[in-house]
């Protein structure tokens, strides 16, 4: 039954509190399949969480209640339901670190506040990773025991199979292949006898009464130290300038030598191939995410991760790099390609960027990858459809003789008309208010004439009458690029 849970959760809460839920109210949603709610009854909250995957919250409630007897801050658990999939933890409010640096940083600066909380979280993360694993059962750890060799292998082909070839960067696969395996065989030389987050950085890491507490360990497991910290110095909008990045690192080897000592030249050995993986890692899940799943928010840190690769590569991190070669011709066509992030397109952002796309309604209505939302979908299946005539089959809205037919119906007039005196009103307020991005999508069944006509004509027109960027994209199948790509 569609949203079945949601009656779960508010049954496991009157069964847990003994009050009826007055109100439970979605919270926003995140990369996974993971939903969440904020529950009440007379002003105290608990977060009621849903998740299909049985193995990953058997593993979230085991290492939650080993982190809090071990008085690490992670939430409360206090109920739940596994064989419906649902349990209740504490509500630690809405701030998250990450929210907190966006709110405090200014520009592209980093602040002393920023810095002193980083410095903090750094201090707190060895404990999870080294007094964490004491008595921790990996065994019950999912998807892995530990970042073996079979983890590695699925980060790098996650890269190749939802990045890379999307992006259509040439490549040698059976040189890759072997670049791979030679990477996962240098990356397990390291000591992994400790706790690996995984998932370690500042959106999720809230802050509550002056305090921080840690969330989305799930995916844990028994690995490196660098790997964890890499993830958080390298995240990818942090954008962290990286000369401090140096010296939290240096601050984060200091926090860990006063739980356990270890040797800073061998942990840097490998940390900067630690933090190319996660970084291909990252890249994995922005392309699968953003470009396959069509959330738009995720394509927008893409441009970071290529910045770290740049520094990387500019740098002589990687020591292996001769060893890795296609990889690293791979990452350096990345960082020269003008088509390097999938779907992000150059413009001037001084101004407005109208895009504006055609597409059949057979398959998905084009995401706005601009992450901003709104805009308009137009169905342009009310006008005469020239493709039901033989010879207007072969054609599409772009050829003259489709033109000359659509321009002859009465209908297809009158539906421009509607739809530009539409899309001009929010132009002239988008360009007021200094907006960024509008999105216009016309819509028909095949996605190659009355479509295709309506977008070429809106985009002559929005040109001709503002002073904005224009994105002209005709579409045949979902999310790609196949009859005009053009700025006007």
């Amino acid at each position: 039954m569609k949203n079945g849970h949601i009656k779960n959760l508010i049954s496991l809460y009157k069964s847990w509190s003994g009050n009826k839920a007055e109100s439970i109210n979605p919270l926003p949603p995140s990369g996974s399949q993971r939903k969440y709610y904020r529950i009440q009854n007379n002003d105290k909250p608990v977060i009621g969480a849903y998740n299909p995957d049985k193995k990953e919250n058997q593993a979230f409630i085991y290492l939650s209640k080993h982190f809090l007897k071990n008085k690490l801050n992670v939430p409360k658990i206090f109920s739940t339901d596994l064989n419906k999939n649902i349990y209740l933890l504490e509500d630690l409010g809405d701030q998250t670190v990450y929210s907190f640096i966006e709110a405090t940083r200014s520009g592209k600066n980093i602040t002393k506040p920023i810095v002193s909380i980083y410095k903090e979280i750094i201090e707190e993360l060895p404990k999870f990773q080294v007094l964490g694993s004491n008595g921790l059962d990996y065994s019950k750890c999912y998807p892995r025991p530990a970042f073996d060799k079979q983890s590695i292998m699925w980060d790098l082909n996650y890269f190749k199979y939802s990045y890379l070839k999307p992006s259509n960067i040439p490549f040698d696969e059976q040189k890759l292949e072997d670049n791979f395996n030679f990477f996962a065989e240098y990356l397990l030389q390291a000591d992994s006898n400790y706790f690996m987050y995984r998932d370690f950085n500042t959106r999720n890491i809230m802050m509550k009464n002056n305090e921080l507490y840690f969330i989305d360990y799930q995916g844990g497991r028994r690995g490196p130290l660098q790997y964890d910290i890499a993830s958080l110095l390298f995240s990818s909008r942090a954008d962290i300038p990286f000369e401090i990045r140096e010296q939290l690192l240096e601050h984060y080897i200091k926090s860990v030598s006063r739980i356990e000592r270890i040797n800073s030249l061998s942990f840097k050995k490998y940390y900067y191939e630690f933090v190319l993986i996660r970084i291909l890692q990252m890249l994995g899940a922005y392309g699968y995410r953003g470009y396959f799943e069509g959330k738009a928010h995720f394509l927008q840190s893409i441009p970071y991760a290529l910045k770290n690769l740049e520094y990387l590569n500019s740098k002589n991190k990687i020591k292996i790099k001769s060893k890795i070669k296609e990889l690293m011709t791979v990452i350096e066509r990345f960082i020269t390609s003008e088509n390097n992030n999938l779907v992000l397109r150059k413009t001037d952002n001084s101004k407005l960027t109208v895009t504006i796309n055609s597409f059949s309604y057979r398959n998905k209505i084009p995401t706005d990858y601009s992450g901003h939302g709104g805009g308009f979908v137009f169905d342009c299946r009310a006008i005469p459809n020239p493709g039901r005539l033989e010879q207007y089959k072969s054609l599409t809205g772009m050829d003259k003789p489709v033109q000359d037919f659509l321009n002859s119906q009465r209908e297809a007039k009158i539906f421009l008309k509607d739809t530009f005196d539409l899309v001009d009103q929010s132009v002239q307020s988008y360009i007021e208010r200094n907006w960024t991005n509008l999105i216009v999508n016309y819509g028909c069944t095949g996605g190659q004439h009355r479509s295709v006509y309506c977008a070429e004509k809106l985009a002559k027109h929005v040109k001709q009458k503002f002073d904005v960027n224009v994105l002209l994209v005709h579409t045949e199948q979902r999310n790609k690029l196949v009859t005009k790509k053009q700025s006007y």
